[in-house]
């Protein structure tokens, strides 16, 4: 078939509709991460490419709040993120601990499993986390070689404390892995204060980028666990290249030790580095500790804040323990008499807004709303109400008109 004979739409530039996306993430990306990422491709051992590499690793470490020499991305999703860390820290048959409260616990236990590993549950109900007490409790029965949890899990829109976990867990000599992929830039996330081995995320949520890449961050007994397991492919290898003495990593793409190796001095070919997604990923931390990381959480916490205020006036009920609920997404209680995948159509074909609602056992009961990076402003979160309560108005649900942007400019202007 020639190109003529095509249909018409495949002989066209797909161009996407405009949308805000306000649900639980991906979010509108920056408009800077967007323009760096256009930039001309460059050789991935170029100078300026490692210069940039490094770079990218520094201001990552801000972010993370970490001296970690190990902190630098992956090449794939959040999900490659979190496969990552599990499969290079944990061999077949040892011990993992994981508090599940989310959908994103479940996802931790699913690539647990496939990592050959013992996987020992805490079953949490969602719309709660995990008391550290009862976390101990099973550390001290299950004696985990590691704890792997979500800090902030957007199914249910709750957020794990994490600084008594860590040093529970540090007591007893057990490496705590967290995926905060959702919660990071939008919530403190204290690495080294908290005793946390290893931590990974994307760029998808409150760093206001796209996903495709993962940033991860080892401290030195994580990176110690992955150094025994050392390996380099024998295209490679030299007399120099001593294997380590631990298991193989059971994966090749989402070998860390491998990867840190690519990103350290050596420089060991690995993959070609994703360069546009480097460029976007440096873009989004140098963003964000421009504004200032404080400022970027107390940005959050406000928008976050003022939509859930705006919703309440809207006569909805907010979902979960909101004492341990995210700054960046809201549960919202599906009314009765209201349907709710008619409201999130009629919010994305009739004003391009995006709302979601969420898995398993909430699937169709609440709505998630999310001011996340570019999102967390206070235009979003007025358009946003303003178009749910008219979309609310048309199902029949009883509220008064404009209490919700009064409610939520109120917030705003509040903190002047």
């Amino acid at each position: 078939m020639s190109f003529d004979d095509l249909p018409a739409n495949l002989r066209t530039t797909f161009v996407p509709p405009p949308r805000l996306l306000m649900g639980p993430g991906p979010i509108t990306c920056d408009p800077r991460v967007l323009r760096a990422m256009s930039y001309q491709l460059i050789g991935q051992f170029d100078p300026s490419m490692t210069a940039c590499m490094n770079e990218t690793m520094a201001l990552y470490r801000e972010v993370f709040c970490t001296r970690n020499e190990w902190t630098f991305l992956i090449d794939s999703t959040a999900r490659g993120g979190i496969e990552a860390c599990l499969i290079s820290l944990l061999a077949p048959g040892d011990k993992v601990l994981i508090p599940v409260f989310g959908r994103f616990g479940h996802l931790l236990v699913e690539i647990a499993e496939r990592c050959g590993a013992e996987v020992h549950k805490i079953d949490i109900s969602w719309g709660e986390v995990c008391d550290p007490a009862l976390l101990e409790q099973h550390i001290i029965k299950v004696q985990p070689k590691l704890v792997a949890l979500v800090q902030g899990d957007t199914s249910t829109t709750m957020c794990q404390p994490l600084a008594d976990i860590g040093r529970i867990c540090r007591q007893h000599g057990v490496l705590l892995y967290c995926d905060a992929t959702a919660s990071i830039g939008g919530n403190e996330l204290l690495v080294d204060e908290w005793n946390l081995s290893a931590v990974s995320v994307g760029l998808q949520k409150c760093l206001s980028g796209p996903s495709g890449s993962a940033p991860v961050t080892l401290n030195d007994d994580a990176a110690a666990v992955i150094r025994r397991r050392k390996h380099v492919e024998a295209g490679l290898r030299t007399a120099d290249h001593i294997a380590g003495a631990g298991q193989r990593i059971g994966s090749n793409y989402f070998d860390l030790g491998m990867i840190m190796d690519y990103w350290g001095k050596e420089r060991l070919n690995h993959h070609t580095e994703a360069t546009s997604m480097l460029f976007g990923a440096r873009e989004c931390a140098r963003i964000l500790l421009e504004e200032g990381q404080q400022k970027v959480i107390e940005r959050h916490m406000l928008a976050g804040k003022a939509l859930a205020l705006g919703l309440q006036a809207m006569n909805l009920a907010l979902y979960g323990d909101q004492q341990h609920r995210m700054h960046n997404v809201v549960g919202i209680w599906i009314p009765d008499g209201v349907t709710g995948d008619a409201i999130r159509s009629s919010m994305l074909h009739d004003y391009g807004i995006e709302i979601g609602t969420s898995f398993g056992p909430l699937h169709g009961r609440i709505w998630r709303i999310g001011t996340m990076g570019y999102n967390a402003r206070k235009d979003a979160v007025l358009m946003t109400l303003a178009c749910l309560e008219q979309c609310l108005l048309r199902a029949g649900h009883k509220l008064s008109p404009g209490a919700a942007t009064a409610a939520a400019l109120e917030a705003y202007g509040a903190v002047g």
